[in-house]
């Protein structure tokens, strides 16, 4: 066994009296049986997969004594033992769960939307608006890729130095009490091995924020063992070098058991108390853990662990070792622990029929309606005999679900396209209305469905007068954050070098000095965590924006983006939301690693996130202003080469917004149409002059916003007016410029307004090269718009437009 470190028995104790430790073996019983059943549930064909938190149990429960009203958990697929404690769980629940019960009510967490041991509390009410966290014991959101959970934690924890510090946070009441929460974050011990986690830890051991992270370490990662996994195979031993000392800031590390109850209570209890009073980051390396079902359902550990090893765990089992402790300190008799088992396991038996049943019985009313109105078709139908057929398979399916039901009426309305309207129009009705419910079973709350939805931001214009005066594109920014960051406290913002010289463009120059470090702060080279660090703090009621210094460098932080950030409004079914602001810039510069336009990248992948492509500083100011009205997470990418371009200091600055979501015109014509955005607007309103003294007028329109695109349908009312379109930006072939033509031609049903081939103008396949040279023969000039319109008009008028 391994050697743990003594922990102080000083603080004031968790009540271990014999009540209180009985309880805690009853809602370890319930959380081991749960696990039991859930992997007999799935080999039954009732649930698709399941993973489990046995083993895990005492350790768990220990973290939860520790736990208090306002703390946040940010943890993994293990953790329900935790939940049950907090009473934050019922085995009804988690069952619902695993069966993908799409009932919000049945199945908080996530409505059917994640497999089990997937958990959330919920944070909005159903309007969309803030509860009071405060009161709440909550939970993040998790998700499954390794590690994944742990840059967020850092943004909770920084949240609560961050209402302790800042004086002008104190009004939150619903948020924080004098920052005391403490954010609570758990981890598998091969995952340690991701760069995500020592990004954290590093960033935390820096900030000094309250963060207690337990590693839960079972020796393995799956089928590897953790001498594969880690140095020294111990994360506790690697992290050695982060331990604080008596003279320097660090991280607290502790060592224990995950057997042996009553050294897990005081280890929680210092680490709770030690975070919450004193903002010291803590790890707990939980050893000796065991997982007796093996990682899965989708195999069995026997393949990869020895006999020795397997009955190790068997002898160490935390579950058996805490019977050992309640009857050697004669708590409790066999007799009696036996009796709570044995009420345990008909609980979870009990909850699961109960989680079963309405589960099922939601699919079977389902499915009898449609075998009712198959059969009722057939009766009429000239394929009568296959389609009772499909009404009589469908009705004798084994543990049916949506699928095998939307299935057959699919087939059967197939079958009966030659049949009358009359003997399939109930059978159409059906399905019809089924298809709305089911989008908002498994498709709804991508975006904000609330009342502070970019879309209902009300647009006000930029107001100019004669004196408003002609300033670098960066002045007008800086003016804006500086007036944002004095009326609202909420508002904050971090990353590399935005803090001492105000960022590389100095939109942020001297607001550092006039507001403070705690609104205006620099961080290490640390996307991911950067990112993490404003999810976090965005989940608490905060309004963080977040800088990746160059586009290019988004790559860091795209997972945590696309796996947390995007998705967790969806996945929660409105639930939570972390109103996270991205700030970026890209397009034109210089060379292959600071002119990036990945445009298709960020589309495909931050679903569910605005995305902001300003053609100058005045629009971006705008567009954050926008932002900061609504509760959508967004990045805004501004273009690089603007921060020095003259631009007009609006009047009515920190006050007008920019409508999402919705085209602006920059130039009307009657030839042609194209549509782009970002540094492209001055790269196509310069063509658009050159092309006007040859007598060809383009319609020019700026789409503002990638997502949303063109809610309001400006870009097909310009096609049907020139009927012809050119797709242009910067991002390579068949990405950025692909989107918007499927978003237009196919979207706004716009091809029959055509009366050319619709282009496209995009770069070259390849990164930018260096230098001008490599910026001209890159990416798209005046001279590849004006040569692409020619030649479309040519082909229409080759007379008046002779081939060049």
């Amino acid at each position: 066994m391994s050697e743990v470190q003594s922990v102080p028995k000083t603080l004031n104790f968790p009540d271990l009296s014999k009540e209180a430790v009985l309880e805690d073996f009853r809602v370890a019983m319930i959380s081991r049986h749960a696990s039991l059943v859930g992997r007999k549930e799935v080999f039954m064909g009732k649930a698709k997969f399941g993973i489990f938190g046995d083993g895990k149990e005492i350790a768990q429960i220990a973290m939860a004594r520790a736990f208090q009203l306002g703390d946040f958990r940010s943890g993994y697929y293990r953790d329900q033992t935790f939940m049950f404690a907090i009473g934050e769980l019922t085995v009804q629940q988690y069952f619902s769960q695993l069966y993908a019960h799409t009932n919000v009510e049945a199945e908080p967490a996530s409505a059917g939307r994640l497999m089990n041991g997937h958990f959330a509390t919920r944070s909005l009410n159903e309007d969309g608006s803030w509860k009071d966290l405060t009161k709440m014991y909550n939970s993040a959101a998790d998700i499954s890729p390794t590690a994944a959970q742990v840059p967020k934690l850092l943004g909770l924890a920084y949240a609560s130095k961050l209402f302790r510090e800042n004086k002008g946070l104190k009004d939150l009441t619903k948020f924080s009490v004098n920052g005391n929460e403490v954010a609570w974050g758990t981890i598998g011990n091969a995952s340690t091995a991701e760069g995500m986690f020592f990004e954290t830890i590093n960033a935390a051991g820096v900030m000094q924020v309250p963060m207690v992270i337990s590693v839960w370490d079972d020796g393995y990662g799956i089928s590897v063992p953790n001498e594969f996994h880690t140095t020294k195979s111990s994360i506790s031993e690697v992290l050695a070098g982060f331990k604080r000392t008596d003279t320097e800031k660090g991280i607290e590390i502790i060592r224990v058991n995950g057997w042996d109850y009553e050294a897990l209570m005081h280890a929680y209890v210092e680490a709770g108390d030690l975070a919450r009073t004193s903002h010291v980051p803590v790890l707990i390396h939980v050893l000796e853990m065991t997982q007796p079902q093996g990682h899965s359902t989708s195999g069995s550990h026997e393949r990869y662990k020895d006999a020795k090893r397997l009955q190790w765990e068997k002898e160490w089992d935390c579950l058996g070792k805490f019977r050992e402790y309640i009857l050697s300190n004669e708590l409790a008799n066999a007799d009696t622990l036996d009796k709570i088992e044995a009420e345990a396991k008909a609980q979870v038996r009990q909850e699961k029929e109960a989680a079963w049943t309405m589960f099922s019985s939601e699919i079977k009313k389902e499915l009898n309606e449609a075998v009712a109105l198959l059969r009722d078709a057939a009766q009429h139908s000239t394929r009568k005999v296959i389609i009772n057929q499909l009404a009589e398979e469908l009705s004798k399916t084994i543990n049916p679900i949506r699928k095998d039901v939307v299935l057959a009426v699919r087939k059967a309305l197939l079958l009966l396209r030659f049949d009358s309207a009359k003997v399939k129009e109930n059978l159409k009705a059906w399905y019809d209305k089924q298809s709305h419910l089911n989008v908002d079973r498994y498709n709804s709350h991508l975006y904000s469905h609330s009342q502070w939805s970019v879309l209902n931001v009300k647009e006000v214009p930029a107001v100019y007068t004669e004196k408003s005066p002609l300033v670098d594109g960066r002045e007008i920014l800086q003016s804006y954050f500086d007036y944002t960051l004095a009326k609202d406290p909420r508002f904050f913002t971090f990353g590399e070098d935005v803090g001492k010289i105000g960022d590389v463009n100095q939109a942020f120059a001297g607001l550092q000095a006039k507001h403070g470090e705690l609104r205006v702060s620099d961080t290490g080279i640390r996307e991911c965590t950067i990112i993490g660090q404003g999810i976090g703090t965005a989940l608490r009621g905060l309004r963080p924006l977040a800088e990746i210094q160059y586009l290019d460098y988004l790559l860091y932080g795209l997972q945590m983006l696309s796996d947390d950030l995007a998705c967790l409004h969806y996945r929660t079914k409105g639930g939570q939301k972390a109103p996270l602001i991205v700030r970026t810039r890209g397009h034109r510069l210089e060379g292959v690693w600071h002119s990036g336009s990945p445009m298709g990248m960020i589309l495909s992948s931050l679903r569910g996130m605005v995305v902001c492509v300003p053609r100058d500083m005045t629009q971006a100011a705008g567009m954050y202003n926008t932002l900061l009205k609504s509760d959508e997470p967004a990045i805004v990418i501004e273009c690089l080469n603007g921060y020095r371009l003259k631009e007009k200091m609006p009047e009515n600055l920190g006050e007008y917004t920019v409508a999402l979501g919705k085209p602006e015109i920059l130039r009307e014509g009657k030839d042609l149409t194209i549509v782009t955005y970002g540094s492209m607007c001055k790269i196509v309103m310069e063509s658009a002059k050159e092309l006007a003294e040859i007598g060809i007028e383009i319609e020019v329109l700026d789409v503002q916003t990638l997502l949303p695109f063109d809610v309001h349908g400006i870009i097909g009312q310009s096609i049907k007016k020139t009927n012809r379109v050119i797709f242009a930006d910067e991002d390579v072939p068949g990405a950025g410029s692909a989107f918007m033509m499927q978003q237009v031609i196919e979207g706004q049903d716009m091809f029959r307004y055509l009366d050319s081939e619709p282009q496209t103008i995009s770069a070259k396949a390849h990164r930018p090269a260096y230098s001008s040279d490599g910026d001209y023969f890159s990416k798209p000039s005046v001279e590849d718009v004006v040569e692409k319109v020619y030649a479309m008009m040519s082909e229409v008028n080759p007379k008046k437009y002779p081939v060049l």
